[in-house]
């Protein structure tokens, strides 16, 4: 127990520092509350008790590095139980003849998991303060030419760290080291606290005054620097811990593939951080900094300037030197002057994987889409996009080509196909950009249509009038253009008769069955993947011939990880007798090709070391005797099969469709060249 002198002094250390404490975190929700609006969020208090259980759990911190979630784990669950150790040292000093030690069962359950709590804490912190400054592995580097700010680049982090990492150490170190000098004062040993008997006899050589010292030091050292921490709290990494939950409950439930809609047409996007929805100027608040979005970029690791990670953390950075500032409403600069550069806003893929693999619901993609909006807005475009979106406006499609051709690659077939926008179909397909014009995909496209004819599939195609579904353009961040061709689309598609909508375009696949449907456009939509099976398992496919190959198959970004769609390509692939060796990468994990986000349309960045396509096949080849590559879309089919010669690997790996395994296994003869059409 305290003195008296000592429990006035605790009180006042108490409220000074609480008070200090409020100052600190009524800006952070004045400077979120600055943001610009969102959609309304509904059954709050389902999301908070989901939240709360999956951090209680760990599950958002073991998504990925499963070593370091583990040490993660050691420190939440002993910081966790912490706060009732605490309330129990706080009566200790207050309350005469407060003491666990010695007490009955509870009070000895109690001790032995503070025992071990204890000792899991300090294991797990040491594991991290030796990988951020002595291990220092490459993950948490940034590529030269990323933008940090100031007080990033200036140590901030490693500072921050290092600040979190001693106060946890000697917080629950001198709380262990209290119960240590207790055994010791007492000359026992109690099997309730297996460590800390294990270190009394150390000091069990020692005058009992010194000892009662040694008690009143870590008493105050242990909850002393809970409250002088508080101070520091809001500008610390630490503030993860209250603000990681309320970010989880408040993310988006909304299918993955749909994009909020814009609240301002005027000027859309966003230029400085109040522009920004106000959840994704939370998303600083919650960033733990360990940089595991950046780990799965394929725009980072392929050498540019974008780092997911550095934007968030850049964010910070800038809120806590300049909340004050920013609360009393003064002129904010352009986030492009210090959270990141206009090279990194243009360098990303949209894959989705930062999103994915955050611990605390960040949303790093979503920012660079408000960015981009404001860029187009603005007319700050790459110039060979911008081309892409003049051939999109003026043409309704990628290529720049004429409509008329979008149906040519029907014309090698040997029979017709039917014009859906002319003719009821029970299926329409919607073929897509890639699929129509690129003449790396037009035979896939002539395969699938074979195999839907042999099995008698009443299907047909939009020929000239089809347009892009703009899946792309929408993530370009060119609203104006995207509503455009959904309109067209979705009057053509209107003055169809069909029952069901398929595609081979997993980006075209997204759009129909996740955008359109906000603008009216309700129809049921498939993934060729899923229609195929099911035409398999109907019968109305027949497969003939086991194909006794092994090979990988790629998870496409916008069918797996957007829109949740991994086995159906699997078991076509199993079904056609290929024996399937996964990539480390794969399902919801996959690396991205690369394509997304406008990339297929643009130059390649200055300073990529590696194409995200070249990094995949690199990642296939090294698999045990796989000889094929599978994907499952257009985009895929052209990078890869442009990626297995530009990496030396033409020989090692030939890149095909699922479909090209379907067309094998039900053994359908080859079209006699007389029964082409002319």
């Amino acid at each position: 127990m305290l003195t008296p002198l000592e429990q006035i002094a605790f009180i006042v250390l108490v409220v000074v520092c609480l008070g200090l404490g409020y100052r600190g975190f009524s800006r952070i929700i004045q400077v979120v509350r600055s943001g610009g609006k969102t959609e309304p969020f509904d059954h709050l208090v389902r999301r908070f008790i989901n939240a709360l259980i999956d951090v209680g759990l760990q599950k958002p911190v073991f998504k990925a590095r499963p070593i370091v979630s583990i040490f993660h784990a050691f420190i939440f669950f002993g910081f966790s139980f912490y706060i009732l150790v605490n309330i129990s040292d706080l009566l200790a000093a207050y309350v005469a003849d407060w003491n666990t030690i010695g007490g009955g069962p509870v009070a000895g359950v109690f001790n032995l998991l503070a025992d071990i709590f204890s000792i899991l804490v300090l294991v797990g912190m040491i594991f991290f303060l030796i990988r951020r400054f002595v291990a220092k592995p490459d993950v948490l580097k940034y590529n030269p030419n990323v933008k940090l700010y100031p007080g990033v680049s200036a140590g901030g982090i490693r500072r921050d760290s290092l600040i979190v990492g001693t106060f946890i150490l000697l917080h629950v170190g001198s709380r262990w080291l209290g119960t240590v000098f207790h055994l010791a004062a007492s000359g026992h040993t109690d099997p309730w606290l297996p460590t800390a008997s294990l270190m009394a006899g150390v000091f069990s050589g020692l005058s009992h005054d010194a000892l009662s010292i040694g008690m009143h030091v870590s008493w105050w050292l242990a909850m002393g620097l809970i409250f002088l921490f508080i101070p520091y709290f809001p500008r610390s990494k630490h503030l993860h811990l209250m603000v990681a939950p309320i970010n989880l409950a408040l993310g988006r439930e909304t299918p993955r593939g749909v994009m909020g809609p814009v609240e301002d047409v005027t000027s859309p996007g966003a230029v400085t951080l109040s522009d920004l929805p106000w959840p994704q100027i939370l998303d600083a608040y919650a960033c733990i900094m360990c940089n595991r979005c950046q780990e799965v970029c394929p725009a980072h690791q392929s050498g540019t300037s974008l780092s997911p990670a550095a934007l968030e953390i850049n964010k910070r950075y800038f809120l806590n030197d300049n909340a004050k500032y920013l609360v009393k409403g003064g002129e904010q600069p352009s986030l492009l002057t210090y959270a990141i550069s206009e090279d990194a806003v243009w360098a990303c893929t949209t894959c989705y994987a930062c999103v994915k693999v955050c611990p605390v619901g960040n949303e790093p993609m979503m920012d660079i889409i408000e960015l981009r909006r404001q860029l187009v807005f603005d007319g700050r475009i790459p110039d060979e996009l911008a081309e892409v979106l003049r051939g999109l406006d003026e043409k309704g499609n990628s290529f720049g080509e004429s409509a008329r051709k979008r149906s040519r690659w029907t014309r090698d077939l040997y029979f017709e196909i039917k014009d859906a926008a002319q003719e009821p179909v029970q299926y329409l397909w919607y073929v897509g950009d890639f699929a129509s014009y690129n003449q790396d995909c037009q035979e896939t496209s002539r395969k699938v249509a074979r195999v839907l004819h042999a099995a008698g599939v009443d299907f047909g195609i939009l020929m000239k009038g089809e347009k892009s579904t703009g899946n792309d353009v929408r993530r370009i961040g060119e609203e104006g253009l995207f509503e455009a061709l959904a309109e067209d689309n979705l009057k053509t598609l209107a003055d169809g008769q069909f029952e069901e909508i398929f595609t081979t375009d997993s980006h075209t696949f997204n759009a129909l069955k996740n955008e359109y449907p906000r603008l009216g456009g309700d129809f049921t939509v498939k993934h060729y993947s899923t229609f195929i099976l099911q035409l398999v398992k109907s019968g109305q496919i027949q497969l003939k011939k086991k194909l006794n190959i092994r090979a990988t198959f790629h998870d496409p970004c916008y069918l797996g990880r957007y829109n949740g769609i991994y086995d159906d390509p699997r078991e076509i692939m199993e079904l056609c007798g290929v024996s399937i060796v996964e990539m480390p990468r794969n399902k919801e994990n996959s690396f991205c090709c690369g394509a997304g986000g406008g990339q297929i349309y643009m130059k390649e960045h200055p300073d990529l070391t590696q194409r995200p396509s070249e990094n995949r096949i690199e990642e296939a080849v090294a698999l045990d005797a796989v000889g094929y590559f599978t994907v499952a879309c257009p985009k895929d089919l052209t990078l890869y099969a442009d990626a297995v010669k530009t990496s030396g690997n033409k020989d090692k790996l030939v890149v095909r469709d699922i479909i090209d395994y379907v067309l094998e296994a039900m053994a359908l003869p080859e079209p006699a060249p007389a029964a082409a059409k002319a």
